[in-house]
């Protein structure tokens, strides 16, 4: 076999090595014994460092620089080349590689969605609502248009995430898709849904793990004119719906009816609220039959707990409202914002800040390490900033 460089130099720098983790090869070779087709699509706008997704799963691309060049190599284009300084032996040299692309897991990245929905939230009263941004208007007239949608095909076609995990982003953010428009829901009337879900529950004598759907919808929309579409999105966030019925989550529900609550206890407004008094009111608003749900755990990541200092108060702590959402993404700013909030975290208490930007334990452990200093003393381990 002879090496041979083409005499046409437009493959030069049009080809790259992609080295696929162990399960990205197993579903090529699922797809291969299955003779069906593995989709994949890379994803990112001009300014974005791209990833990949596949139909579950986000991976940042990383160039690796090799040691040694790797040389892609064909056979001659079409056997007329054979005979004219070609053998049919040869092989031509298409491209000199210096770099492997390398996939790692990573969190899918939503963060924008924030900015994108800023001004689109559906709260109550919206049901007839068509969309206008007062900042937009016709010169001419002077009359607010409407303002452009976004869409569900266009979260799609323009988030770094992959389908799946942005079908999960738009449940865990509250976002309705309305006629193929996404509109987060106002927290207040997400909890006023729910509260009136586990009421007409009870009223109705209907069992919380098989209750008619149809049932529900109707009474909401009698009664209170939610309608069905808003109430069977919310209704699928906080359980299952089968075959006309709901079952009913009753921690997701539970929580976010704590969550409802908490928000009027923010820690940036120096606004706490004794744990017990809060506790007293999340078991009134979810009621005596699931009253016994209710548990602090349930709200890890969005809430601050302090000792009481008033000397004449009891040791009771208390409670503000303080979700690791509203903190930034990047590693840095995150650990950063952490640290001014408080200058030191035990190893519980910190964990669920940094749920959201790590996709497993093991890559919390190296933030932790990198981005934080670990102290032992009496009371157990303490992280404190590594930079000052």
């Amino acid at each position: 076999m002879n090496l041979k460089f083409g005499n046409d130099s437009a493959d030069t720098g049009s080809f790259k090595l992609l080295e696929l983790p162990p399960d990205l090869c197993k579903l090529v070779e699922q797809s291969l014994e299955s003779n069906t087709t593995a989709t994949w699509t890379i994803k990112g706008q001009t300014n974005d460092d791209a990833v990949l997704c596949t139909t579950n799963k986000t991976y940042a691309i990383r160039s690796i620089v090799l040691s040694n060049s790797v040389l892609v190599v064909t056979r001659p284009d079409d056997a007329s080349t054979v005979g004219s300084g070609w053998e049919q032996e040869d092989v031509v040299i298409r491209d000199t590689l210096h770099e492997v692309l390398e996939l790692v897991p990573s969190v899918p990245r939503l963060q924008v969605l924030n900015g994108l929905l800023r001004g689109r939230e559906y709260d109550e009263g919206h049901e007839d609502e068509d969309m206008e941004d007062s900042q937009e208007g016709d010169a001419e007239e002077g009359r607010p248009t409407k303002r452009r949608k976004f869409t569900y095909d266009d979260a799609r076609a323009s988030l770094q995430a992959s389908e799946m995990e942005l079908d999960r982003g738009l449940r865990e953010r509250r976002v309705l898709v309305l006629d193929g428009e996404l509109r987060p829901i106002a927290p207040t009337h997400l909890t006023t849904v729910l509260e009136l879900l586990l009421n007409y529950l009870v009223s109705l004598s209907l069992p919380h793990s098989a209750a008619p759907v149809t049932d529900l919808t109707l009474a909401l929309e009698d009664d209170h004119e939610i309608k069905p579409k808003v109430t069977t999105q919310v209704m699928a966030w906080f359980g299952q719906v089968d075959d006309g019925l709901w079952s009913l989550n009753v921690n997701a529900v539970v929580k976010e009816i704590g969550l409802g609550i908490l928000r009027a206890y923010k820690w940036w407004q120096d606004d706490p609220i004794p744990e017990s008094v809060f506790v007293s009111k999340w078991k009134t608003a979810v009621g005596d039959t699931f009253e016994e749900s209710v548990s602090l755990d349930l709200l890890l990541g969005n809430y601050l707990s302090q000792p009481s200092i008033d000397a004449f108060a009891s040791s009771e702590p208390t409670l503000a409202y303080f979700p690791s959402s509203t903190l930034p993404t990047e590693p840095v700013a995150r650990f950063a914002d952490l640290f001014l909030t408080r200058t030191r975290w035990k190893a519980d208490d910190i964990a669920p800040f940094l749920s959201e930007i790590c996709v497993d334990n093991k890559e919390r452990d190296k933030l932790l390490l990198k981005h934080a200093r670990a102290i032992t003393d009496a009371e157990g381990v303490w992280y404190t900033a590594r930079m000052k």
